[in-house]
């Protein structure tokens, strides 16, 4: 591993590397990683258009599967900007809290796209007009985990309020398929916002493990292919208790 770049930000200690080998896979892949260890973004440098991190093949799957011809997307939490790059003729916009992970994007991960906006991502997107979006992509982590204001039954209200009435929000998380009390809540509080709600869960050589759990609400059926989902398998989540705010 060759560090790049390390520095602090009022939110997160930024580290930037470059390595031949990630999750198995050979390549040459440089990796945008906060201080809890896990790795926020990358890119194969061999090959930039490769998704290498599986939830965001699930993430992809998930969106282009369900709403084909979508145009409006909100996504909170930046990284190195490799979901809003995906798709540079849609129109999105992006919540990033630290200022700091949108500039590393641009020095080393060749971010180009002008529609970041710097602040809190639940306050931003409650400025935004009701049904203005397809999808809202919830991709925000410290090293704490997902922010507590970003789980609660509140915020889960205000994303179904600004998705017009086919739309779909995914959210991505750390956790445990199984008696993860945690996540269990946070799924139980999402069905309180959504009719319909689906969870995913990639696994690892341990099943006990913690691990990516991508979770997805809509007031609609949330259609997949199993074989598309980046290795991510269905789950169900145990009954949880409600996360309000406060």
């Amino acid at each position: 591993m060759h560090i790049l770049a390390k520095e602090l930000s009022k939110f997160n200690e930024i580290v930037v590397f470059e390595t031949t080998e990630l999750y198995g896979k050979l390549g040459k892949f440089r990796c945008l990683r906060f201080a809890d260890e896990a790795i926020e973004g990358v890119v194969d440098l061999k090959n930039p258009e490769r998704v290498v991190l599986e939830y965001q093949k699930a993430v992809f799957h998930l969106m282009e599967f369900n709403a084909e011809y979508f145009q409006n997307v909100f996504i909170i939490g930046h990284g190195i900007g490799m979901i809003a790059g995906h798709y540079p003729d849609k129109r999105i916009k992006v919540a990033e809290i630290d200022a700091q992970v949108l500039e590393v994007s641009r020095r080393f991960f060749n971010y180009r796209m002008d529609n970041v906006v710097i602040g809190d991502g639940r306050e931003i997107l409650s400025n935004e007009e009701s049904q203005a979006y397809d999808f809202i992509i919830m991709d925000a982590f410290t090293q704490k985990g997902t922010p507590m204001q970003f789980t609660t039954l509140e915020f889960f209200k205000l994303t179904s309020e600004k998705l017009d009435s086919q739309g779909l929000f995914i959210m991505n998380l750390m956790g445990k398929a199984k008696n993860d009390r945690y996540t269990d809540a946070i799924f139980s509080t999402l069905k309180e916002a959504y009719r319909f709600t689906r969870a995913f869960f990639l696994p690892g050589a341990n099943a006990a493990d913690t691990g990516n759990i991508i979770i997805a609400g809509s007031n609609r059926t949330i259609e997949f292919q199993p074989n598309e989902m980046g290795g991510f398998i269905e789950i169900d989540l145990g009954q949880g208790h409600l996360i309000m705010d406060g």
